[in-house]
């Protein structure tokens, strides 16, 4: 299992970013993925949900301004965030449900205000 992000950068409060997520090793179009995100001193946190059927679901704080997708053509979840906030400043990571001990790199999000 191999979960690669990318799509991280510094952005101003009131910005956006667009969060790329791609699997490999695992039957995607089956599985239902997760972004997670830990910042400093933190434990980490799901942000956000995309079942197999598209069906989604959000943490609190991101609703309304964090939309997950996916592309099973290509094996990729994104994770699509407008309207950051300098709390959002964190490492993100994608989790596919089924194989919960396995995760990528992550992408470092730093919003300034």
């Amino acid at each position: 299992v191999q979960l690669v992000e990318s799509g991280g950068d510094l952005v101003q409060a009131g910005g956006s970013l667009r969060l790329s997520c791609t699997a490999s090793g695992i039957i995607f179009s089956i599985d239902r993925m997760d972004w997670y995100r830990q910042a400093p001193g933190k434990q980490r946190e799901l942000v956000a949900m995309i079942t197999s059927g598209g069906s989604t679901n959000y943490a609190d704080s991101v609703k309304g301004r964090f939309t997950i997708s996916r592309d099973n053509a290509k094996s990729t979840v994104y994770l699509q965030m407008n309207s950051l906030k300098p709390e959002d400043t964190a490492v993100y990571y994608c989790n596919a449900y089924s194989f919960p001990n396995f995760w990528g790199q992550g992408t470092q999000v730093t919003v300034s205000s």
